[in-house]
């Protein structure tokens, strides 16, 4: 009998002890960040990437610059960061350069925007009757789209671009809003054109993401953007999704892919449309003004390509305010501008050549060393200015070293360094960017593995 109340006694116990073991280790899983979590929607299998606004104003703060006249321009840390006001100095960006944005929508009528909105040629003037294009209810170039003077709505199928969650509204003002204005902020690329093309709203529950991007892309393809910008993903392969960024490849569009915000290593587990094996995809993540890896940040030595500002950017919100986010979202903008630029300043330039430039002549930095495939932080000035210094699109260095007149900056270091050495500055740096040139294009050690850009089934998550 005795011994019966022990091993019921005992049974009792270990039920409790394991329960809550058990009950511990579920919360504790449920509460960590975890990459699958995050990631995985089961009505989409593209997640929308969390940037939160941290404050939000209808005013900035009057600091003006020397260069332009809008208010907040020297409160965007990350402008000063990239060396924006040298690249402007070269080129303030072209509208010719048409940059779809793959967003939340936008605010049409944002102070710092509407100038700098695409405008479907097709769909913009006067019909036969006199009316209006953008509003007379026909699909006047015979694309599919009615109206589309502006971009698509994808989530509900009609031209109304209403942002209402604020992301894509930031997203475009860090891309292009409008310079010299006497209003908000300046873009990196303050002369583009940006075609608007929505692929999701949280007002609009159960939508198919993925869907939507998909047909976005063939929307930008088809309507002869130069380049894609695109902030949301997911692990889940995509062969349509693929396919039609492998298009945008044929047609020499440049798409800068978020590297998304799961705190995880994308060489391990693979975020996509960023990890797809094409060679016009730029994958970004973001860094704070510490040049840190922002730790909500995926990286990786092997997919990741480039680094750029991501915490707390101050750009455009709905209703001609403004705010500041955090996330990779900011930091593919950066670079999505800074293609822009460069697309403007060599025309000729194909999208390939374009990504070359930008992972080239970024700063080399030994905390990025292992988070990203260059090392390097996005330098707008250098990606701009080391085009016309005897350097090919192919990568190829002029064999006269006369001809190569790098601009000598006092305040970089390895300048600095070389001239403490002995050692020729120009001499140096064209050694240090032939080298940084052959990693960026995929030709030295650090190379994409084969993996990337195959069926999930093979990927060996």
């Amino acid at each position: 009998m005795f011994s019966r109340k022990v091993w019921i006694a005992a049974a009792c116990v270990g039920l409790v002890f394991f329960g809550g073991l058990g009950i511990y280790l579920y919360s504790t899983e449920s509460s960590s960040p975890s990459r699958t979590q995050s990631s995985s929607k089961k009505d989409s299998n593209r997640i929308f990437e969390n940037s939160f606004i941290t404050s939000k104003t209808d005013k900035v703060e009057d600091e003006p610059s020397a260069l332009f006249n809008d208010p907040a321009i020297s409160q965007a840390w990350g402008l000063k960061k990239s060396d924006a006001a040298r690249a402007w100095s070269v080129t303030k960006g072209s509208r010719d350069i048409v940059v779809a944005v793959i967003d939340t929508g936008i605010d049409v009528k944002h102070e710092d925007l509407a100038h700098n909105l695409w405008r479907n040629p097709g769909e913009t003037g006067k019909d036969a009757q006199g009316r209006d294009k953008a509003t007379n209810g026909i699909d006047d170039d015979g694309n599919g789209f009615v109206d589309d003077v502006y971009g698509w709505n994808f989530v509900s199928n009609n031209p109304k671009l209403d942002d209402n969650h604020g992301h894509g509204t930031h997203i475009a003002g860090i891309i292009g809003s409008e310079a010299g204005n006497g209003k908000g902020i300046t873009g990196i690329a303050p002369e583009v054109s940006l075609m608007i093309l929505k692929y999701y709203d949280p007002k609009v529950p159960g939508t198919d993401n993925l869907k939507n991007t998909v047909a976005a892309i063939k929307y930008a393809v088809k309507m002869g953007a130069n380049i894609i910008n695109y902030s949301g993903g997911g692990t889940e392969f995509s062969q349509e999704e693929h396919d039609a960024i492998a298009e945008a490849q044929k047609k020499g569009i440049l798409f800068v892919a978020a590297a998304g915000n799961e705190r995880s290593n994308s060489d391990q587990y693979h975020y996509y449309p960023a990890d797809y094996k094409l060679s016009n995809i730029i994958s970004v993540t973001a860094i704070d003004p510490s040049i840190q890896v922002l730790a909500s940040s995926n990286y990786g030595v092997e997919t990741v390509d480039i680094a750029a500002p991501g915490q707390n950017i101050l750009s455009c919100l709905p209703g001609s305010s403004y705010g500041y986010m955090t996330g990779t979202s900011q930091a593919t903008a950066f670079v999505t501008g800074a293609a822009a630029l460069v697309m403007a300043h060599k025309q000729s330039f194909k999208a390939e050549d374009v990504k070359k430039y930008i992972l080239a002549t970024g700063d080399a930095q030994t905390q990025l060393a292992s988070k990203t495939r260059t090392s390097r932080q996005l330098n707008l000035y250098k990606a701009l200015t080391i085009l016309d210094q005897g350097v090919s699109s192919s990568g190829g260095v002029a064999l006269n070293p006369q001809n190569l007149k790098f601009t000598v900056d006092p305040n970089d270091t390895n300048t600095k360094d070389a001239i403490d050495d002995g050692i020729d500055p120009t001499a140096k740096e064209m050694t240090h960017f032939g080298k940084s040139l052959i990693d960026a294009i995929g030709t030295g050690s650090k190379m994409r593995p084969t993996k990337l850009g195959t069926k999930q089934g093979t990927e060996g998550f």
